[in-house]
């Protein structure tokens, strides 16, 4: 039988690697028209640069640091139906260097969204990939809404001013609480008990609530923000508990990872992404750690397998005993599709 409605998950995300040529770089075989772009140059300390349709191309933002948003003609230049064009700015297309791009889909630039208390500029929905990008001013205000068209409650939300250098943050109730929050460019544990960020709301259907805080709500400011629903099959957010063991902890996801995130919630540590793309076999998979510049590392950690993935460390950032961990995944393939054919690990 059907597991779910995506049976073709790099028609929503993917991982694209590519190589750099220097000059002008069209790059095609994403499998989609991304509307969220992240690049990292592979072998180097160059940022983490990240791109999207609501912002527009040359708009670059970074989880390696809190900087605003910067202009920048020689990155991401344009997007394509099949891909992206970058120029000859180092952190995205440097001669003959190996980067790495994950790529998700909207809904184009979007439109206005007026169901909340802020009206978004911006409101770019995918009800069936369950990913939003939303474009908002900020008021100050306590007990603030924003619509982000998703139609279900978002599990995890990534904000960023885009107008100061005001950290990023992380709102997920499930696994942080309904007051607690992460910082995707440090490696701050989670904060809990700060009503000015949340308003003590977790997101409804329809809507994610605001505190005055100025990270999220300053006046007068734009702020960006990535909303993820959950979609069986196609996307997982939730934690785990560390065991200090070399045979860790197993996390169910109901699918192949493409792409995972993570990272202790219940202490100080690195952020890390692995995907199924980059040189690497199980257990040997190729980390990078979005919160700092530091290039790609061949580290023996997880196995990425047929209906998630399975922690091969003690190393205190991935498995400590007793601590938590939080989540994003995303699916190279359903645990079984509408074909009846399962997903085999890696």
């Amino acid at each position: 039988m059907a597991y779910t409605t995506i049976n073709k998950s790099s028609a929503y995300f993917n991982t694209k690697l590519y190589t750099g040529t220097g000059s002008s770089n069209a790059i095609t075989g994403v499998g989609h028209a991304p509307n969220w772009t992240w690049i990292k140059n592979r072998a180097t300390t160059d940022m983490h640069s990240l791109f999207d349709a609501v912002r527009g191309a040359t708009k670059r933002i970074s989880t390696s640091n809190n900087s605003a948003q910067a202009t920048e003609a020689q990155d991401l230049k344009a997007f394509g139906s099949d891909g992206f064009t970058v120029g000859t700015s180092g952190a995205v297309n440097s001669s003959n260097v190996n980067y790495v791009s994950w790529n998700w889909k909207a809904n184009g630039q979007g439109s206005s969204n007026t169901a909340g208390t802020i009206n978004s500029t911006y409101t770019s929905a995918n009800t069936t990939s369950g990913f939003s990008i939303v474009q908002y001013t900020g008021n100050a205000s306590q007990s603030q809404t924003v619509g982000h068209g998703l139609g279900v409650a978002p599990k995890l939300i990534i904000f960023k001013s885009l107008t100061s250098t005001d950290d990023w943050s992380i709102c997920c109730p499930s696994v942080l609480g309904v007051n607690g929050r992460l910082t995707l460019n440090t490696t701050a544990a989670n904060s809990v008990g700060d009503n000015t960020f949340w308003n003590s709301a977790a997101p409804s259907s329809t809507l994610f609530s605001l505190g005055n805080n100025s990270r999220a709500n300053a006046s007068g400011k734009t702020i960006i923000a990535y909303c993820f629903a959950e979609v069986k099959g196609f996307s997982n957010v939730g934690s785990y508990i560390g065991n200090g063991s070399a045979s860790g902890t197993f996390v169910y996801t109901g699918f192949k990872p493409a792409f995972v995130m993570f990272k202790k919630s219940s202490g100080t540590d690195n952020w890390r992404i692995i995907d199924n793309k980059r040189l690497g076999y199980n257990p040997n998979n190729a980390f990078l750690f979005p919160n700092i510049t530091q290039a790609e590392s061949n580290l023996t950690r997880i196995d990425l397998v047929s209906n998630g993935f399975k922690l091969r460390t003690t190393d205190a950032g991935d498995n400590a005993n007793g601590q938590t961990y939080i989540y994003m995944a995303f699916a190279e393939a359903p645990l079984v599709g509408s074909n009846n054919v399962p997903a085999t690990a890696r």
